[in-house]
């Protein structure tokens, strides 16, 4: 369906017959009308749908008329259909023929029909009523921004709402009690229930669906760029706005950190910064990380000192405006002072901190060289040895990592080849040659407390693990597939560091796997009838509890178990 693409905002494409619930339609992007007669247990494809919509938007609503009149106990089976780009398609026989109304607006959004059987749309030029044969424009004002969202009040049919805003924009809502022909404007009062939602978000930028309440009156629910919103009475002025939502924070996540010390994690994500998560795992973080420092777009990327671990760094930026730096926290976190200095027109992908000194580390760029600081992001030198970084920011490959024990070293993999640093970052130098090119998805992590043993996970190639500085890698003939990896805290009584795996291990399948003999024997952790959604991309574990893991996703937020 492409929740991130194109006019992913329309709707609905999914329409079920409120007079017979087995009958559904839907409409697709690419491969055109179905319909279930069977309450979605199989689907035909309606050949006989003439509609020829705009290529990979495909049909964009779909509506049958009785949705309002059931409510009457009134039977209809009229049916509209929306090809984006060609026009509206209406059927009287509940989908069997179709005959396309003349004069339609070619690219419909959304539709509404209310108990009266007129015709409501919004398209890209406005709003439009459709009774008795006849089109008019019904828009309440020009705008360089487009109408949207559209509902009509199922026990009023001239009650209409209509929503203003598509492009990432402040959207208004506006409201017209005589079918179209006068509109107001709604006054907002926005009452947040999510504490670090921004004054943007706030703003209700790009609402996709508003709909009244059928069950309750004067009740009006909205979706936009960022939740799900509900007002007890429309009528009010202004009208009260409350959020309701609760693990619906559905970020692309670049990054995840768990500490020895000071907070349990730590994350990093797309459009909204990053958080430090002060109030445990199932509530709402207080702030992003921008409220008590510089406010980044994205955070790509955390580390911090391991015999310091409340020095921590993040590196990020602000892909709308290509200005990109990062910050130091002193406190675990909590606040954050951004870098003196960072290089313009440069994108930082991933930042390595020295296990003894916090004010040195390495970050490596999008498609350049490396970087070095030894006063804590004041200055920067190049570094050498290594090749140019991989194109940002979406990339989830964790090519960069510093000893946990000896400050002055750092490891790098790339295209099959793990190159050394010993002179704290200023030069590499390959030490192993001898591994599988893998620069699509890898992760290069040193294990905590021992130097010189680093591991490396290349996806469907395996798990790799060096105990001599890189020199040398043994496999583990038992994991066939490493998709991402995770060090945590040793089982109480070992010094073992327990290890995590995302991946597929052999007799066991596919799944999330903890090792506590440094990879020997694996105990699959996860239910696999309930799987991390939309492509995992972080994995990290708990330094302070045993048996915390997190997985991060690639627009589905962050996951964790406790094993």
């Amino acid at each position: 369906m492409g929740g991130n693409e194109e006019l992913r905002w329309v709707g609905e494409r999914l329409a079920v017959n409120p007079l017979d619930s087995n009958i559904i339609f839907f409409g697709s992007r690419q491969d055109g009308l179905w319909k279930s007669s069977d309450a979605g247990t199989t689907w035909n494809k309606v050949t006989s749908f003439p509609g020829n919509p705009k290529a990979n938007i495909g049909i964009t609503a779909i509506s049958f008329a009785a949705q309002a009149n059931v409510f009457n106990k009134q039977v209809s089976d009229s049916l509209y259909c929306v090809a984006y780009g060609d026009g509206i398609y209406q059927s009287t026989d509940t989908g069997v023929t179709w005959s396309k109304i003349p004069g339609s607006p070619p690219e419909t959004k959304r539709i509404a029909i209310p108990s009266n059987g007129v015709l409501y749309v919004t398209h890209s030029s406005g709003v439009s009523k459709y009774v008795n044969g006849a089109w008019s424009n019904i828009t309440p004002f020009k705008s360089k921004n487009t109408f949207n969202g559209i509902s009509a009040n199922p026990a009023n049919p001239n009650d209409l709402l209509v929503t203003l805003g598509e492009n990432g924009q402040s959207s208004e809502i506006y409201q017209s009690s005589d079918g179209g022909s006068t509109w107001m404007k709604k006054k907002k009062s926005m009452n947040t229930t999510v504490p670090w939602w921004s004054s943007y978000m706030l703003s209700n930028p790009w609402i996709a669906a508003i709909e009244f309440d059928p069950n309750v009156a004067g009740r009006v629910w909205f979706t936009d760029w960022y939740g799900i919103w509900r007002t007890e009475n429309i009528n009010d002025h202004p009208v009260v706005w409350t959020n309701y939502q609760k693990g619906h924070e559905e970020v692309v996540t670049f990054t995840l950190v768990s500490p020895p010390e000071g907070p349990l994690l730590l994350s990093g994500v797309a459009d909204v910064d990053g958080f430090y998560h002060n109030n445990g795992l199932d509530a709402y973080p207080s702030l992003m990380f921008g409220k008590s420092g510089p406010s980044f777009q994205d955070t790509y990327s955390i580390a911090y000192c391991e015999t310091d671990p409340l020095k921590i760094v993040r590196v990020g930026g602000k892909r709308w405006n290509d200005s990109y730096t990062g910050a130091i926290s002193t406190d675990g976190g909590l606040t954050w002072k951004q870098f003196a200095s960072f290089p313009a027109n440069t994108m930082p992908m991933r930042v390595a901190v020295s296990a003894t000194n916090p004010n040195l580390f390495v970050v490596t760029v999008s498609g350049g060289q490396p970087l070095r600081t030894t006063d804590g992001g004041a200055s920067w030198q190049s570094v050498s040895g290594l090749p140019d970084g991989v194109k940002g920011p979406w990339n989830w490959t964790q090519s960069l990592s510093s000893d946990t024990v000896d400050g002055n070293t750092f490891y790098y993999y790339g295209s099959g080849k793990v190159y050394r640093s010993t002179d704290g970052g200023s030069s590499f130098v390959p030490v192993n040659e001898s591994l599988s090119a893998e620069d699509n998805w890898h992760s290069l992590k040193a294990l905590p407390g021992v130097k010189g043993e680093v591991w490396l996970s290349l996806d469907q190639k395996g798990l790799y693990r060096s105990t001599d500085g890189a020199k040398t890698f043994s496999t583990f003939d038992k994991v066939e597939r490493a998709h991402l990896f995770a060090f945590g805290k040793p089982k109480p009584g070992s010094t073992i560091p327990a290890v995590y795996l995302y991946g597929k291990v052999a007799d066991m399948g596919d799944g999330i796997f903890r090792s506590l003999d440094q990879g020997k024997t694996w105990t699959i952790i996860g239910d696999q009838s309930t799987p991390i959604g939309n492509n995992p991309n972080v994995m990290e574990a708990s330094k302070q509890q045993f048996g915390f893991v997190f997985v991060g996703t690639n627009g589905r937020g962050i996951y964790y178990g406790t094993q």
